[in-house]
């Protein structure tokens, strides 16, 4: 952990998949690996938090020895869900030149196709709730199942949502305090080109903040009247950006829970914090890089994006 003693640090649950991916970009290719936003959102956030809490569903075909990994690491396993006879959910996609598109070869649902988020007892006292790119009525499960209503609530989603799960969406929406989405699903969910205009009408729709990624071109921050931007840090090899979101989640909500108070400076500070954990993640394919991390290599990097913004 890199910041405060564990009495400071706030409880994060995070819900989202643990999955296998097969992942082809102009760089390489791989064969199935450990993927999921859950296993990005819960490994990036176990560099700020001693024990972050994670709810999935896998099946028997998923490797203990990566369960072993995430304990090792703090993350708590109480809400991960295995089913016998099942196998784990597999996605298997193609990056294009860019790397800012792909084409989905494969969608295997398996598990996740049944899956029924449980919110165990330990998981009940959550300060920042994470809820990872899912179905909307999943999302909306784990909402309905905390007791108290966490200080601070997370969404992340995606356009496929937009489509055919709109109004489910919305829903859960009312009842979050950040959005984190992409430009495209920005103007998707508002009707707006304009990305100042779309966030003025994301922000009516229930959330205090809102977080528009745009890739190699950084992230916008939204709220209390004010616009943040983070940049992106150039980087000599990109080699997959596959699980960069969710590694800028874990790391978003990892430092806020560090902090004393979640105000508008805190999330500038932790929009930075996530940026520089996401730019590890795509030098490597998969978790590779993610988990090779040590609290001195953070901290440079994100000293390298302060450079880039700081001015006199």
């Amino acid at each position: 952990m890199l910041y405060l003693p564990q009495n400071l640090i706030m409880k994060i649950v995070s819900v989202g998949t643990v999955a296998f991916d097969a992942i082809e970009t102009p760089f390489g290719k791989t064969d199935k690996i450990v993927g999921g936003a859950c296993t990005y959102i819960s490994l990036s956030a176990a560099y700020f938090n001693d024990s972050p809490n994670l709810i999935s569903v896998v099946g028997e075909d998923f490797p203990k020895e990566t369960i072993d990994l995430f304990k090792k690491r703090g993350i708590n396993t109480e809400g991960l869900q295995i089913k016998e006879g099942e196998k784990t959910f597999f996605w298997s996609g193609k990056y294009h030149q860019d790397m800012n598109t792909r084409d989905t070869i494969d969608t295997q649902l398996n598990v996740l196709e049944s899956f029924d988020p449980i919110v165990p007892n330990s998981y009940q006292d959550c300060d920042i709730l994470m809820l990872g790119n899912l179905t909307p009525s999943v999302q909306m499960k784990v909402i309905q199942q905390m007791e108290t209503r966490p200080k601070l609530i997370v969404l992340d989603t995606m356009n496929f949502w937009m489509e055919i799960a709109m109004d489910d969406l919305k829903e859960v929406i009312k009842q979050i305090d950040v959005l984190t989405i992409n430009d495209e699903e920005a103007r998707l969910l508002s009707g707006e080109h304009s990305l100042r205009k779309a966030a003025k009408i994301i922000l009516q729709m229930g959330p205090k903040y809102l977080i528009i990624k745009k890739g190699e071109h950084g992230a916008l921050l939204f709220g209390d009247n004010n616009i943040f931007y983070a940049p992106a840090l150039p980087l000599e090899e990109v080699f997959d950006p596959t699980g960069a979101g969710d590694t800028f989640a874990g790391g978003f909500v990892g430092h806020l829970s560090t902090c004393d108070s979640i105000n508008w400076e805190a999330m500038k500070k932790a929009i930075i914090v996530g940026s520089a954990m996401a730019s590890f993640t795509v030098e490597k394919f998969g978790i590779e890089r993610l988990v090779a991390l040590d609290e001195n290599q953070i901290e440079e990097r994100i000293n390298e994006f302060k450079k880039l913004v700081s001015f006199n």
